[in-house]
């Protein structure tokens, strides 16, 4: 192989390698391949968007330690996690923790919910802080390493920590679970984008 075909090979090889690192776009908001939650990188696992009666809500990604496919594998995983949500639509804080509760309900039997109740509250009443969340507002959820969840808006965390071990899977699964928000953007979170 001669000089010059190595070069154009390795060159090829880098191209593919940052191609495959871009930043995927979903609904006009870029989602990077990696993200950072307490010094540790997290890969995009799937990116899709949140519609409801045809409107686009929000563009949604879930970043993981390493890309998983199976729903109950990732409620089942102990360690860091993110959801990003960028509002496509401009909602009130409360309609957006009105349909974080909706989505608990349907995935929760009565028992869970009381068990989770204490959390929730926290959850929705740093929510609803917040007041007006317009188009383009990030909203963060992060499971830290101590299995704890915290919520940021445009970067600034809002509300304490919710030490609770089992309310971020149980947040997961507004999203993932038997009865997810949104059918399509379930399949785009347990897919790895190309």
């Amino acid at each position: 192989m001669s000089i010059r075909t190595l070069r154009s090979l390795i060159a090829a090889a880098l191209l593919s390698a940052s191609l495959a690192q871009a930043a995927v776009t979903v609904g006009d908001v870029p989602f990077a391949p990696q993200q950072t939650v307490q010094q540790r990188a997290l890969e995009l696992n799937g990116a899709g968007l949140r519609t409801r009666l045809g409107f686009k809500v929000y563009a949604m990604g879930l970043y993981l330690r390493a890309p998983l496919a199976d729903a109950g594998a990732i409620l089942a995983d102990k360690g860091e996690k993110r959801i990003r949500i960028v509002l496509i639509r401009d909602l009130e804080a409360k309609q957006f923790g009105d349909a974080l509760q909706t989505g608990l309900e349907k995935n929760h039997d009565t028992a869970a919910l009381s068990a989770l109740k204490p959390s929730t509250d926290a959850l929705l009443a740093a929510l609803a802080a917040v007041g007006e969340v317009k188009a383009g507002t990030e909203i963060v959820l992060d499971r830290l390493g101590s299995g704890a969840t915290r919520l940021l808006v445009d970067a600034k965390q809002q509300g304490e920590d919710i030490a609770d071990t089992a309310f971020y899977p149980a947040l997961l699964r507004i999203w993932l679970g038997e009865r997810p928000a949104d059918s399509d953007l379930r399949e785009a979170l347990l897919k790895k984008p190309q």
